[in-house]
């Protein structure tokens, strides 16, 4: 099972986002974790590598299992650790090795195009409370099949 982590970096009204090149979708920027990396080691070093910034006060806002199926065949399994962090140090990158880095406005997050429970995911870290734990079931092509989420959503 491949372990992910990834931030939203908010800043005032605006948060830092990634346009991945293969779909267009608008990620908070993360990546794979390492051998022997916690969590927070993990988000810490890909998001520096993504962004050339420095997380602080991070918290965990999500634990999520991604679960890619056809039919009843299991094609892929990975668990998502989402932080969220309210400051940073550094200077950000011109460029990403992994897309388009922009400041988007918090209002205008959830009307970017994105995977379907990422916009489940994006609720939840821009207005939820405490941590969300939860599964989506997607198709080969990414549709989401089904999904399960504690808290629920509204």
């Amino acid at each position: 099972m491949q372990r992910v982590a990834n931030c939203l970096l908010v800043n005032g009204s605006q948060a830092l986002l990634l346009q991945k090149p293969s779909k267009g979708w608008w990620v908070a920027p993360g990546g794979k974790m390492e051998i022997g990396e916690s969590i927070k080691e993990s988000v810490d070093r890909e998001f520096r590598e993504e962004t050339g910034l420095h997380l602080k006060n991070t918290i965990l806002k999500s634990v999520i299992t991604m679960v890619v199926k056809d039919k009843e065949e299991v094609l892929s399994e990975w668990m998502m650790f989402t932080f969220k962090a309210t400051g940073f140090d550094g200077k950000q990158c011109k460029e990403s090795p992994e897309g388009i880095l922009k400041w988007v406005e918090i209002k205008d997050i959830l009307s970017l195009p994105m995977a379907e429970g990422d916009v489940y995911l994006f609720r939840h870290l821009l207005e939820g409370e405490g941590v969300m734990y939860g599964t989506f079931y997607y198709s080969p092509d990414f549709k989401l099949l089904s999904y399960r989420l504690d808290p629920k959503p509204d």
